[in-house]
């Protein structure tokens, strides 16, 4: 916000309140809108719905991209290498927000300022991650929403134990490169395998190409269901992955996305209405609130998808309770 004020001061002396400088009067005033930051960890196509949803709720405040406000994209195509540049990019752009996706995003937004507020869509703790010093007073320049993205994997197998009481081995897939898969990450995972009397196994993938590899290997470890965990790399090709689940006849589960792309189960949180109220964020801060003093939010509503189609195709009857509980059934 205070690099828009100063735009506007400046703006102001240029002109001198002179109708002969029109011209110049509307490119320097489109310059200085207000100017949003976006930090995607995939790509704009396989992020269309939500950032939709970032501009509907900017809409609803009353902002209309190119009118009054202007958002930059940066899109790190599900590497997490790319991030830190990107973050850099636009602080050197020295837009007025950052918004982010992800832990490993707002880590490289953290890294690259400590003075442009962000707003964060993460999926891990954001207190444990050391991104916020606590949800009610996030402290210096972070807020946003958090997820808690482990008890969420651990609350999929647990959907997948339900939906087929057979399964005893469970592959889980991960991107080592995701904070969310390392060390505690899946501590809630493997406290529902033991309760669930299901034996879990790790397998990873950080490459496009190491997927077929990954589910020969399952198979020769005589997996019979896999976890997919939330990973910017796996959204990006979830067909990919519900093919060679399917492939291989293993019943899956994963983020609501992957569902719709033909996994088994997808569940999570309701995305398009976590980046509809981003605009609430972003509103607040451009007129002067600090990111310190607003509470993150934790996502309290979720999605339970149920692919009826793939069910089928593996043979499965999937139970009535968890057919009744579902949000959307695909057949």
């Amino acid at each position: 916000m205070a690099s828009y004020i100063a735009r506007r001061k400046f703006l102001a002396t240029l002109l001198g309140g002179t109708a002969v400088a029109w011209p110049l009067a509307a490119r320097a005033q489109q310059a200085a809108m207000p100017v949003i930051g976006f930090l995607g960890a995939l790509s704009a196509s396989d992020w269309v719905s939500q950032t939709e949803a970032l501009r509907a709720g900017l809409r609803d405040l009353g902002y209309v991209e190119g009118k009054n406000i202007v958002i930059e994209f940066r899109w790190a195509q599900g590497n997490y290498d790319r991030l830190p540049d990107l973050a850099s990019q636009l602080v050197r752009l020295k837009v007025d927000v950052l918004v982010t996706y992800g832990t490993p995003g707002t880590r490289a937004a953290k890294e690259a300022t400590t003075t442009i507020p962000i707003v964060m869509n993460s999926g891990g703790d954001a207190v444990a991650m050391g991104l916020v010093a606590s949800l009610n007073r996030p402290g210096a320049n972070i807020t946003g929403s958090t997820q808690f993205g482990p008890e969420i994997v651990a609350k999929r197998l647990e959907l997948l134990k339900e939906g087929v009481h057979s399964i005893t081995q469970v592959g889980v897939l991960v991107n080592p490169d995701n904070p969310l898969t390392r060390g505690v990450g899946l501590e809630a995972l493997e406290t529902t395998a033991r309760t669930s009397k299901v034996l879990i196994q790790r397998f990873e993938v950080r490459e496009r190409n190491e997927f077929e590899s990954v589910f020969l290997t399952m198979a020769n470890k005589r997996v019979d269901a896999v976890v997919i965990t939330a990973d910017a790399m796996f959204i990006s090709n979830r067909r990919i992955i519900a093919n060679l689940a399917l492939k291989n006849r293993l019943p899956s589960t994963g983020f609501t996305e992957f569902a719709k792309a033909g996994g088994l189960i997808g569940y999570g949180v309701n995305d398009l209405e976590i980046y509809r109220r981003f605009a609430h964020f972003v509103d607040k801060i451009l007129k002067g609130t600090k990111p310190a003093d607003l509470p993150v939010e934790r996502a309290t509503r979720f999605k339970l998808i149920i692919n009826l189609k793939t069910a089928k195709a593996l043979g499965l009857t999937v139970p009535p309770t968890l057919l009744a509980r579902a949000d959307e059934v695909i057949e």
